[in-house]
């Protein structure tokens, strides 16, 4: 059975990337962290829910959940942590309407490494 816990650090984390990596049509304030304990998926280390148009249409705005594996996300380094979520968050679409942007047409190691790249170079500049 999956539980799960609230994740402020992973929460705080995504704020983050979001921020320095300029995100603009995100909204931070409807992206909620999540960590799961007992996941049965062999390989996830992560994944993204969203709150789609049938919730939307009785009355609730669009909402994300990035759902961390305790399992597997915690045992990575900070780097591929860093990696993880930023491919999370590529997840979400301009729109910010709780579709998704896809593996094939965006989200994919090179767009996550180029990206990552970007936020170890803003995060450098910061300190």
């Amino acid at each position: 059975m999956i539980e799960y816990f609230p994740a402020p650090d992973i929460k705080e984390r995504v704020d983050h990337i979001i921020d320095l990596l300029r995100f603009e049509h995100v909204r931070p304030d409807s992206v909620y962290c999540v960590r799961s304990r007992g996941s049965k998926a062999a390989r996830t280390i992560a994944r993204i829910h969203g709150r789609g148009r049938i919730w939307q249409a009785v009355g609730l705005k669009p909402a994300y959940v990035i759902e961390i594996i305790a399992e597997r996300f915690d045992n990575l380094t900070m780097d591929d942590q860093d990696r993880t979520l930023i491919h999370e968050v590529l997840h979400i679409p301009h729109g910010f309407k709780g579709g998704f942007r896809h593996h094939r047409n965006y989200v994919n190691a090179e767009t996550v490494e180029t990206w990552y790249n970007r936020y170890r170079q803003k995060k450098d500049e910061r300190r």
